[in-house]
């Protein structure tokens, strides 16, 4: 059975994107709204997990659903147009495509704030798979054939474990390369400046291990 293309996973937040301003302003226009103080520095320092995580810290539990709606609408005024690429994130995506890959963004992010996102900044996916998180990313990851999952947080190396999938993990989020290594991320990054110069050396190991399996 002929292997399949080479497609690899991305997470969002703090992997291709900074989300860290757009998403402090709008907890603080959540804030604004609610009477409720948020800590908005607190909040961004912890991106990763689905967003009513963050909202049972500040609210009841009763209210995390009607909170988590108003903060998904103010989301597109607020965090879209503040939240740059990071260093090396367009870069990244283009290595795939030479490669003759394919990309995918599978997120904990609400897919529809994701996709405003990429239009922005205009980063080029082959497909967009939101709200997943941890083990549950392996759902989009298999569905695509994803051998490789690059992400920042400890739960992107479940997901990409879960499916059997190589983990590349990039010290830009809420975790250090040492927490990252420790919980099982094959290879460790400082950030995507690296990942087209290891994605080169993987695709031609890739290219030699199918060749000796082939004589």
């Amino acid at each position: 059975m002929a292997a399949h293309p080479l497609t690899v996973g991305f997470d969002l937040d703090m992997t291709l994107i900074d989300t860290r301003p757009g998403i402090r302003a709008a907890y603080q226009e959540l804030s604004a709204r609610t009477g409720t103080f948020v800590d908005a520095d607190l909040a961004v320092s912890r991106l990763g997990p689905p967003l009513e995580e963050e909202i049972r810290q500040w609210f009841p539990e009763e209210r995390v659903a009607e909170i988590a709606d108003l903060y998904r609408s103010l989301y597109p005024e607020y965090a879209v147009a503040a939240s740059p690429a990071l260093p090396g994130a367009r870069q990244a995506l283009d290595a795939v495509h030479r490669a003759g890959g394919r990309t995918i963004v599978v997120t904990a992010k609400y897919e529809p704030s994701a996709k405003l996102h990429l239009a922005h900044l205009g980063l080029d996916v082959d497909a967009l798979i939101g709200s997943l998180w941890a083990a549950g990313k392996a759902e989009a990851l298999t569905k695509h054939h994803a051998q490789v999952y690059v992400g920042d947080h400890l739960g992107d190396i479940v997901g990409a474990h879960t499916a059997g999938a190589l983990c590349v993990a990039v010290a830009t989020g809420p975790c250090d390369a040492t927490e990252l290594r420790a919980a099982g991320a094959e290879v460790v990054l400082d950030d995507l400046t690296e990942f087209p110069s290891w994605l080169e050396r993987y695709v031609a190991e890739r290219a030699d291990g199918d060749e000796a399996a082939a004589t």
